[in-house]
């Protein structure tokens, strides 16, 4: 069954907790773009990025050839990526990522192409050996948010982060049966987790 955009009323709507994102894009919370800032302040996750790991210098760079290494994408969803690769600890700014970007291509590493308002960015044949040559620069970039977290609790946080990544994407950019598919995924989800905290087999 089809979704209206009054279903989603509750997540993007004017008068929802997003703040009036609304599905498909329209409009654009007060916040930017992302996930609304009651759901880090819920999680914790506010507070684990200002407390995170410290980003060397030079990491940008670096988390910027191990993404594109996967498949091009636009400057907007390389700062996406590395906001779930690490978990939701690090989202770095766009005046950090573009410039950086700015030189890669320079150093002709990467490449992009323009299309339909879109500049999309790949990386080059000697961007694809540098990544096959430095793959202990890149994954050390990482490292620090891949260590075990220090309470049992804490290793939600990355997790959820990506949950609420994900919902946030099909919220924002998904058609009307994938929003109603991920309301059913959600709400299975929960009757799940309701089932662990009662020791019974969820229904």
């Amino acid at each position: 069954m089809g979704m209206g955009e009054h279903d989603w009323g509750a997540w993007g709507g004017a008068g929802g907790p997003w703040g009036g994102g609304g599905p498909h894009g329209r409009g654009r919370p007060a916040w930017g773009h992302g996930p609304p800032p009651w759901v880090a302040g819920l999680l914790g996750l506010a507070q684990q990025g200002q407390r995170g790991p410290k980003v060397r210098r030079g990491d940008v760079r670096a988390a910027i050839l191990d993404v594109l290494a996967v498949e091009p994408m636009n400057g907007y969803q390389v700062i996406q990526q590395i906001a779930e690769r690490s978990g939701g600890a690090w989202k770095p700014s766009p005046g950090s990522v573009y410039p950086t970007l700015q030189q890669l291509e320079d150093e002709g590493l990467v490449e992009g192409s323009d299309a339909e308002g879109r500049r999309t960015l790949r990386l080059t044949e000697a961007g694809r050996e540098y990544v096959a040559e430095h793959p202990e620069e890149l994954a050390e970039t990482w490292r620090v948010f891949d260590e075990p977290a220090s309470s049992g609790s804490s290793d939600f946080k990355p997790v959820i982060g990506q949950v609420m990544a994900a919902v946030w994407q099909i919220i924002m950019s998904g058609n009307r049966q994938q929003q109603a598919e991920a309301v059913e995924i959600l709400a299975e989800t929960r009757r799940k987790l309701y089932g662990l905290l009662a020791e019974g087999e969820p229904e």
